[in-house]
């Protein structure tokens, strides 16, 4: 079976369970896992901020970040696509009591201009901007990755305003390396930053939440602990974690070309709406027009002849390639759209 359903389905290697396996561990919660430590310091210091935390999740790295920054009745300023918006379940109202304040992006991406717009006035009858969160890349937007000029500019925005800013970075690696900038020309512009370790890199399980500031070091462990994510002997995730970012950066070029090929054959198929220089990196978003069958049905087709991918809603579908897809999968992938998708 070929899964382009997303690049959470991979698995660890037998070289990354050996890494696991092999894991020295400790009790985490009283800071006392040696590899867990190792892995924060080693991502602090890749993008150049003094301290990182281990999450096992990055929907708990984001409302972190969101909790850390907010009061409650405050409002969080983020694209009407992102992540926050649509895939963690609320939980920015549920867990920080605040309301978010969503903008239209072209792709996910929104402008600085569009986020000045959105700032609450400092007036007693108004809501209060809390935070601004970015998503670099994009999931809901194509795996758009934002172009360091805006985001320079959003910066001074918030800045002016004295209004904090985070960043979503969940495949801020496929950013990375599809634009060869440095981690920390990213990281240097949010005052806290999370990145996946389970998403391109293949671990398992763990996301990292990145500060400057260790006064909210202290406030993130507390709010972890009170979120249910304080895990103990969390080194052996840890180790798969370490293992990827030595292994598995630079590959995620390999990714970002399968998808690039995948999106030219589906702009060869009629039924098939995609723009293929859209396509920034791992992450394939299209629409099938006028086909005989509705996206239900079309999916059940894809899986029938091997081929596993996600309907997103009305007429679009999201095709996402990772570590377990070859080239030939790749290649086989496509013939398989040409069959089913051929009206």
């Amino acid at each position: 079976m070929i899964d382009l359903r997303s690049d959470t389905v991979t698995k660890p290697s037998d070289a990354m369970r050996k890494a696991m396996a092999r894991a020295e561990v400790g009790d985490d919660v009283y800071g006392e896992d040696p590899t867990v430590n190792r892995l924060q310091d080693m991502v602090a210091a890749m993008f150049g901020k003094k301290a990182a935390l281990f999450v096992p999740s990055g929907t708990m790295g984001n409302q972190l970040a969101i909790r850390l920054h907010t009061q409650p009745s405050q409002e969080v300023i983020v694209e009407s696509t992102a992540h926050i918006v649509r895939y963690e379940q609320g939980a920015a109202g549920a867990l920080a009591g605040v309301q978010l304040h969503w903008i239209a992006g072209n792709r996910g991406l929104i402008s600085p201009e569009q986020v000045e717009a959105a700032i609450r006035p400092k007036e007693p009858n108004t809501v209060q901007t809390g935070l601004i969160c970015l998503e670099n890349t994009h999931n809901s937007g194509g795996g758009t990755i934002y172009p360091l000029a805006t985001i320079e500019r959003i910066r001074s925005v918030a800045a002016t305003h004295g209004i904090p800013m985070h960043l979503d970075g969940a495949r801020l690696f496929n950013a990375i390396v599809a634009t060869t900038l440095p981690p920390a020309s990213y990281a240097q512009h949010f005052d806290t930053l999370s990145v996946c370790l389970s998403k391109g890199l293949g671990a398992p399980a763990g996301s990292l939440l990145m500060m400057n500031d260790l006064t909210l070091l202290d406030r993130a462990k507390r709010v972890r602990r009170m979120y249910g994510g304080a895990m103990r002997q969390s080194g052996i995730l840890a180790a798969a974690g370490i293992y990827a970012l030595e292994h598995h950066i630079d590959r995620l070029k390999d990714d970002h070309d399968h998808a690039k090929r995948l999106a030219r054959r589906l702009q060869q198929i009629p039924t098939v709406r995609v723009n293929a220089q859209d396509v920034d990196t791992n992450i394939v978003i299209f629409d099938v027009i006028g086909h005989r069958h509705n996206p239900p049905t079309i999916v059940a087709a894809l899986k029938q002849e091997g081929l596993l991918i996600n309907a997103i809603g009305g007429v679009s579908f999201r095709a996402v390639t990772h570590m377990d897809i070859s080239s030939a999968m790749t290649d086989e992938a496509c013939e398989i759209f040409a069959r089913v998708l051929a009206d």
